[in-house]
């Protein structure tokens, strides 16, 4: 890498451990079912949770107003304990969004009057700063749709939110990489075309997790290889909804023979990808990138059986999201070095 890049490396790779923390933390949210405990958004006043008793009541008193409280935990002996545990991580969550944006554009402003980006950077930094403002909005989107009737937000809305956060880190990630290997090698046409493809059922395959986690759909059919009564497809991914694309987008049981059978199909295509390598000349870092996803992948396959057969405790849940993370970190570091 260039030395007069270095300062930017560093500022884009930390964007990145902040994306990655924020999704983290953003999954804790989803699994304690905390993701609805602050009702309205504030840009400055909700900077720091209530700090007095008497702000803490009035936060639970305005929470008891909207359908969980209502529909759900008022039947739960759901005491101002409790909220302020649930409380505490969907404030975390926004909170370290508060930050990524500061680290963002306080060293983005500052970079550019010391002329320290190139034109090229410059552009792919506003197409990151548009994601990330994009991406606030669609987590107040997301929320939205769980405080009105219903008190679940929409899948859709969570699994947008969660594949454009991914997307987010990836292209940070691919633009502090344009700057880590500024030199071109010869690009692995064919190996190239494989991992664009493994690439894309990858994100298909996060989406789908995105349903499965809105839907709850990972605590039916705990069974594997099969679903329940013995059947790679259970009867009931045909009749939850009145047609076949409904049940395959809206349908638990749907949603969740779709997630497991796109498993198999990144499984191919990383799988494919690593024996196709082995008979390319490759540079160290292809065969790193390499390795590491037939890895990962299998990891996260593994994880994602007994996840299900263990019906989504947190824990295990938490390292399956987790994983996938790391899974698209690889993906988008060997793809790069496929290509450049």
């Amino acid at each position: 890498m260039n030395k007069a890049d270095k300062s930017v490396i560093y500022w884009l790779l930390t964007g990145c451990f902040l994306l990655f923390l924020m999704v983290t933390i953003g999954g804790i949210t989803r699994l304690t079912n905390s993701g609805l405990s602050m009702t309205d958004w504030h840009l400055v006043t909700d900077t720091f949770p209530p700090l007095t008793d008497e702000k803490w009541n009035t936060a639970f008193e305005e929470y008891k107003k909207f359908p969980e409280y209502q529909k759900i935990n008022i039947h739960n002996d759901f005491q101002l304990s409790d909220y302020k545990f649930i409380y505490f991580w969907e404030w975390f969550h926004r909170f370290i969004g508060r930050i990524i944006g500061l680290v963002f554009i306080v060293p983005f402003a500052y970079f550019l009057i010391k002329n320290k980006l190139s034109r090229a950077t410059i552009k792919k930094c506003f197409v990151l700063l548009f994601m990330g403002g994009f991406q606030g909005f669609l987590g107040w989107f997301m929320v939205r749709s769980g405080l009105i009737d219903n008190p679940d937000v929409s899948h859709f809305r969570l699994s947008l939110h969660l594949t454009f956060a991914f997307t987010t880190f990836a292209y940070t990630l691919w633009v502090a990489l344009d700057l880590i290997y500024p030199h071109r090698n010869p690009v692995q046409i064919e190996l190239r075309k494989i991992a664009r493809y493994a690439l894309a059922f990858l994100l298909l395959q996060i989406i789908y997790g995105g349903f499965v986690a809105g839907l709850n759909a990972g605590l039916i059919h705990n069974h594997w290889p099969l679903m329940s009564d013995g059947q790679f497809i259970h009867d009931s991914v045909f009749i939850e909804q009145p047609s076949l694309l409904l049940n395959l987008t809206e349908g638990k049981s749907g949603v969740q023979f779709v997630h497991r059978t796109l498993a198999y199909v990144v499984v191919f295509f990383i799988g494919w990808l690593f024996f196709k390598s082995k008979k390319s000349m490759l540079l160290q870092d292809q065969k790193k990138g390499i390795n590491g996803l037939m890895f990962l992948v299998l990891v996260q396959f593994a994880l994602g059986v007994f996840t299900l057969l263990l019906a989504v405790p947190l824990w295990l849940g938490l390292a399956h999201q987790i994983n996938a993370f790391f899974l698209l970190a690889t993906m988008t570091y060997t793809l790069h070095r496929l290509s450049k």
